[in-house]
């Protein structure tokens, strides 16, 4: 191996880095089989993602399903200035806020700890069959959890109200309250993504140093300052890029468990704008209107995206990019 020398130091020489910089064509013939990897994820994102934003020119034309989108003419912004004057626009954008904000509180941590407490099991069956049982409702449909839920929690037959009257309280309408059809609305979403989200901080933690816990063991640290001082440490970054990703949907929200677990008593803190663009777009036939929301939903989203990753820089923490 040659080497070169700086300041009288001999250092290996490597040949990437010394070397000129090859050609594209070289570039892609060296690494054909890792861009061959890549192209369905490309073609799936062009086809499914940028294709489609051809569509958001309904938002500024007046626009007229048997002309098209071409021949529709422009709106001068109509749908954005009527979009600031929507009377129900406030609420539905509180709510959507509100949701994702308790969400993030309490559901973000959620498979961080659950990770953690599966990694600190030692039984490798207990732990299989137990990550089989919480992975299961993410495979579930809303629709179907929705059901149970409703059965579950139902002032007179759910299992749940039972046994408030078995031990002398009064049974809760759970689904019929703004502030319990909250709390159901987050436990749902956690009992339901929490298994999931488990996966990526385990893969995480299994790229460790085995040593570092070892020598945690000799000085005499438990498990509880090996979580503190070793695992958490480890898995930062993993929870740095997956905070800066939920960050960016904090004005957007899923379409099906709100449809799902929503009914007209709780419309003051149910109603989201998942929900409002599905009955003014697709109920009403507010195209264009509900592509003006969904568009400056997309650029808000953008920049949180990039306002959290620029403060997880400035705090010395690596981000997306």
């Amino acid at each position: 191996m040659e080497a070169q020398t700086k300041k009288g130091l001999a250092l290996p020489y490597d040949a990437d880095i010394g070397a000129t910089p090859s050609t594209l064509r070289k570039r892609i013939r060296k690494n054909l089989d890792l861009y061959l990897c890549l192209t369905p994820g490309l073609v799936y994102f062009f086809i499914f993602c940028y294709i489609p934003m051809f569509g958001l020119l309904i938002a500024f034309k007046d626009y007229n399903i048997f002309q098209g989108v071409l021949k529709s003419p422009w709106n001068h912004f109509a749908y954005f200035k009527e979009m600031v004057h929507l009377p129900d626009l406030y609420k539905i954008i509180r709510n959507t806020l509100m949701l994702n904000v308790l969400g993030l509180i309490f559901g973000f941590p959620a498979p961080i700890v659950l990770a953690i407490l599966l990694n600190e099991v030692r039984s490798k069956y207990f732990k299989r069959v137990t990550q089989s049982l919480l992975y299961l409702p993410h495979f579930m449909s809303w629709v179907l959890m929705g059901g149970m839920i409703y059965a579950l929690l139902s002032p007179k037959y759910g299992i749940v109200n039972q046994l408030l009257q078995a031990i002398g309280l009064q049974p809760i309408y759970f689904m019929g309250e703004n502030a319990w059809w909250v709390t159901v609305f987050i436990g749902s979403g956690i009992w339901a993504g929490a298994g999931w989200g488990t996966i990526i901080y385990l893969a995480a933690m299994t790229t460790l140093d085995p040593h570092l816990y070892e020598s945690a063991s000799i000085d005499g640290a438990g498990r509880w300052k090996k979580i503190i001082h070793i695992t958490l440490p480890g898995i930062m970054p993993t929870v740095v890029v997956l905070l800066i990703l939920n960050v960016g949907h904090m004005v957007s929200i899923g379409f099906e468990q709100p449809y799902a677990l929503m009914n007209p008593l709780v419309m003051d803190v149910a109603d989201v704008l998942s929900t409002y663009i599905y009955d003014l777009g697709i109920r009403q036939g507010g195209f264009g209107l509900t592509t003006a929301i969904g568009l400056l939903q997309s650029a808000v989203n953008l920049a949180l995206v990039v306002g959290a990753n620029y403060a997880a820089n400035r705090m010395g923490r690596e981000g997306i990019w």
